[in-house]
């Protein structure tokens, strides 16, 4: 169905074109002087210059031409030549009520794609830490957001399961276990199905190799030589690799749906393996690659870039891929499994150079059709009061894990100061509203902005939060539980006509909601659902403290103050599973 803001455009544009005004001059905007009206109209301003005529004789103009129409209870022109615009109640209440029986609030697609979200990123073995958190959480609500929206989309992990790490383990399971069967050179048998190390040795094993190899170069030196004998496919240690990969897997699908996150291909560089030689075979036919100081690369540089840009070195002096080598394999394995239309990247902003080496090398060998998109996201960092990485206490690395409990704690306490419910099930409802209050603190800064990790703030149930956008829906469902209660139904319900500004001021938020999915989905924008459903909870709230609901004599009334909280809702709980969280029955 059409946006509100296209319905008063198009009466306008008519009007300017029956003045014999250009239309384009008719476009309309939310107004910047929300006490003065609620649209405003600027083309008279333009329209001066033009027809060399005083704006408010073209506004006047205007004004006259759209004469009485029911879509509007207002309009006026006011010098210079602004005309200001109120829509009239019983047209927003029928606008609304369309959008409510319109199938995914009135959005609309008309070109359904295949879209690849590269958004997980995690290197096996290592446990996710609070970097982790942005790619996991922007990528999911990117992906929700462009699923609603009618598309087809898949959303990768793409591990980090094929560098120097699966080394790093070998080497200290080996001085750890040395009897076990995969460094015995004359062992010919099936080797074990069962992990040769347990979830919590697992955990231990990597972060003391790591250490180690930054001490001890003779460590570091056999860990890479291990390295290279795995991936060139030597038996025992690709059959340890498999053990780490079930472990770590099951680890890492733990930890994400902690987060709410699920992908639906768990792939990772490994993948891409088999389509490296094919990858060779494209760019030295299409003699795009050649030798430099030893290594293989490929130049991206163009005539109209600003800055120098080095090559993309697709393979170094001794043979070995790099990051570069195994994306531009898993572009072309994306290529061939699913043809998309799109594929999204979740990364940090700081690999910007990598993305546009690996986006131009991808183009000229012709990896991807010319029409696809491949866009990169590049996030900042989640930063301490301190404005540096958000690190613990002691000045470690943040693990996620730790970083969830924290926030669940924070959200518990605030509750339990204030109790209401058993001390099991504020524990419950505490994870809900605390994964709503990480992913809301996150989501609501732009994805290229660092921000400040603030429990206090993010936990809080006033102001720009998770808790407070929870805590409207909540409030909302118990009116209309309470309503229920009464004998009414709130089936078939119509939303009415009014002269409440507090619910004109609403009902005019929710039509916005459409657009701003829209707009999201084009502009790949989180954060500007949640500024969109922090303005609806701040109209729904003045609505309620202004406007006696359940107690109104006027049934009529009654029925379309549920009908509209009740579309709020609907609009709300849509916007934060847009976002990647849920709200509680009760708060």
């Amino acid at each position: 169905m059409k946006k509100l803001l296209e319905l008063i455009t198009k009466e306008f544009e008519s009007a300017f074109e029956r003045c014999g005004y250009d239309a384009k001059l008719g476009k309309v905007g939310i107004s910047n002087r929300p006490d003065l009206c609620q649209y405003q109209c600027n083309g008279a301003m333009a329209g001066a210059k033009l027809y060399h005529k005083a704006p408010i004789m073209i506004a006047n103009d205007v004004v006259e031409a759209v004469g009485e129409n029911s879509m509007f209870s207002y309009v006026e022109a006011v010098k210079p030549g602004f005309i200001n615009i109120n829509l009239n109640g019983g047209f927003l209440a029928e606008y609304l009520n369309q959008m409510k029986s319109s199938e995914k609030l009135g959005t609309e697609n008309d070109k359904p794609e295949t879209i690849v979200v590269d958004y997980g990123g995690a290197n096996v073995a290592k446990p996710l830490h609070v970097g982790h958190l942005r790619p996991a959480i922007i990528g999911e609500s990117v992906k929700r957001i462009k699923k609603y929206m009618g598309n087809q989309v898949i959303g990768d992990v793409h591990l980090g399961d094929w560098g120097l790490q699966i080394g790093l383990i070998i080497m200290e399971l080996k001085e750890r276990k040395p009897e076990l069967v995969y460094f015995d050179e004359n062992y010919t048998g099936n080797y074990p199905s069962e992990p040769p190390f347990t979830i919590d040795e697992f955990a231990e094993i990597y972060p003391a190799a790591n250490v180690k190899a930054k001490n001890d170069e003779t460590f570091k030196a056999k860990a890479q030589e291990a390295t290279v004998k795995f991936q060139n496919g030597y038996p025992p240690y690709k059959a340890i690799w498999k053990h780490i990969m079930t472990v770590s897997g099951e680890d890492l699908k733990k930890n994400y749906g902690n987060l709410n996150v699920h992908f639906e291909l768990w792939k990772g560089e490994s993948d891409a393996k088999p389509y490296i030689p094919e990858l060779f075979e494209i760019l030295e036919n299409k003699g795009l690659v050649h030798e430099s100081q030893g290594a293989l690369v490929v130049d991206i540089a163009k005539e109209e870039d600003k800055k120098e840009l080095p090559p993309c070195i697709v393979r170094k002096a001794d043979g070995a891929d790099l990051y570069a080598t195994s994306d531009l394999g898993t572009i072309l394995q994306r290529q061939k499994d699913y043809a998309p239309d799109e594929i999204i990247y979740l990364a940090d902003k700081r690999q910007e150079l990598h993305f546009t080496q690996v986006f131009r090398v991808a183009r000229r060998a012709g990896l991807v059709n010319p029409q696809t998109r491949l866009i990169h996201i590049g996030f900042g960092t989640v930063n301490g009061e301190d404005g540096k990485p958000f690190k613990t206490r002691d000045g470690g690395v943040m693990q996620l894990d730790a970083l969830v409990s924290e926030i669940n704690g924070a959200v518990y306490d605030k509750m339990m100061e204030n109790r209401t419910m058993e001390p099991e099930e504020v524990e419950k409802v505490s994870k809900i509203i605390g994964l709503a209050a990480l992913k809301y603190g996150d989501l609501s800064n732009q994805a290229a902005k660092d921000y400040i990790f603030d429990i206090d703030k993010f936990t809080s149930f006033e102001g720009n939060t998770g808790p407070y956008i929870l805590y409207t829906i909540v409030r909302i469902k118990s009116i209309i539980d309470k309503y229920k209660e009464q004998g009414n139904s709130t089936e078939n319900l119509l939303i009415t006509d009014t002269e409440n500004e507090e619910q004109l001021q609403l009902m005019i938020e929710i039509a916005k909601a459409n657009e701003v999915i829209e707009n999201a989905a084009k502009e790949l924008a989180p954060h500007k659902i949640c500024s969109y459903i922090y303005d609806l909870s701040n109209a729904f709230n003045r609505f309620y403290h202004g406007t006696k609901i359940l107690v109104e004599e006027d049934e009529v009334k009654k029925k379309g103050y549920i009908a509209l909280i009740d579309m709020t809702k609907t609009v709300l709980e849509t916007g934060i599973h847009l976002l990647g969280f849920e709200a509680p029955d009760r708060m």
